[in-house]
């Protein structure tokens, strides 16, 4: 059983006003020469929400209802904007922690998902500071699986459709990364397919049920996972469509803006009925899942090859 005397939320971040938007993007694609112009349509998207990103405050309560349940004190680090992780653990060892579960706010594996994250968690340890030790993947876990199924049965219950086809959507990645060879070889989609069997069966549904990709961020020549969202729902043989965001914990802006506005304004344009089902967010057997995973044997460490980051462009 694992021991620990905190728990770290480990998230990504997003910003809180307008002029937090442009830093915040700069902070997410550092390194990684994602032209100007990029980011000045991507903030776009934020601006159009008066510069906030939901995920902040998801996370104030994702904390709050963690402290209900778990019997240590719970802490909250970003990757990306404040509170940043490097802060965080600097109070944790200031408050004497010596050890610590990190939950990340992602389920399943790949390199932004899961090795991203052993690698803030190397980035943010601090001498003297506590041990920090990520919890596994968690998308087939009942607790996850239940929370999902629940929001989605609420979707289809709103819609009013017996016939509706859930449409499950996780954020695309490049083939590349995809297909890679190795330990972690299409296990990114490979964990999203067995999820969404999971949300269906708990459901009892039997029907087909679809998977599909949004949020892709790359240049146009490099292949990323398809169907993206938007071209799956203009052929999509289906009367009306519940989109299940399974790849998301929260509902951040890519899941406010790519299935909210994007695809509901499409929708609406093909006369199609739909209806989108909330994230595992605060759900009572999500937060309890977090507790069981804090009880579980300590995790293995993937391999230091699992996951490789994708090809950087250069610099300008």
């Amino acid at each position: 059983m694992g021991t620990y005397d905190a728990l770290l939320v480990l998230s990504f971040g997003g910003p809180e006003g307008p002029d937090d938007v442009l830093p915040f993007l700069e902070n997410v694609v550092r390194g990684r020469g994602v032209p100007r112009e990029r980011l000045l349509a991507v903030a776009e998207h934020y601006q159009s929400f008066g510069g906030v990103s939901p995920i902040n405050q998801q996370n104030r309560d994702l904390v709050a209802a963690l402290r209900q349940v778990v019997d240590v004190p719970v802490y909250w680090g970003n990757r990306n904007w404040h509170p940043f992780g490097e802060d965080t653990v600097r109070q944790m060892r200031d408050d004497g922690i010596r050890r610590a579960a990190v939950f990340a706010t992602s389920a399943f594996a790949g390199y932004s998902s899961c090795r991203q994250y052993y690698e803030d968690i190397s980035r943010i340890s601090v001498e003297g500071g506590p041990e920090l030790v990520k919890m596994r993947h968690f998308g087939d876990h009942p607790g996850f699986v239940a929370a999902v199924a629940d929001h989605a049965g609420q979707a289809l219950a709103r819609l009013g459709r017996d016939d509706a086809r859930l449409v499950f959507t996780a954020h695309s990645i490049p083939e590349s990364m995809a297909r890679t060879a190795g330990p972690s070889g299409g296990l990114y989609e490979a964990q999203l397919r067995r999820s969404a069997a999971l949300v269906n069966e708990a459901l009892g549904r039997t029907g087909p049920w679809d998977l599909v990709w949004q949020s892709r961020s790359g240049p146009p020549q490099v292949p990323w996972l398809e169907p993206d969202v938007l071209d799956h729902l203009r052929k999509v043989d289906a009367p009306a469509v519940v989109l299940v965001p399974i790849g998301f914990v929260s509902d951040h802006m890519e899941v406010v803006y790519d299935l909210d506005t994007e695809a509901r304004q499409l929708a609406q344009e093909l006369g199609l009925p739909l209806e989108r089902a909330a994230t595992a967010g605060t759900h009572p057997r999500f937060i309890q899942m977090i507790k069981e995973l804090m009880d579980e044997p300590e995790p293995v460490q993937c391999a230091l090859t699992c996951c490789p980051p994708p090809a950087r462009r250069p610099s300008s």
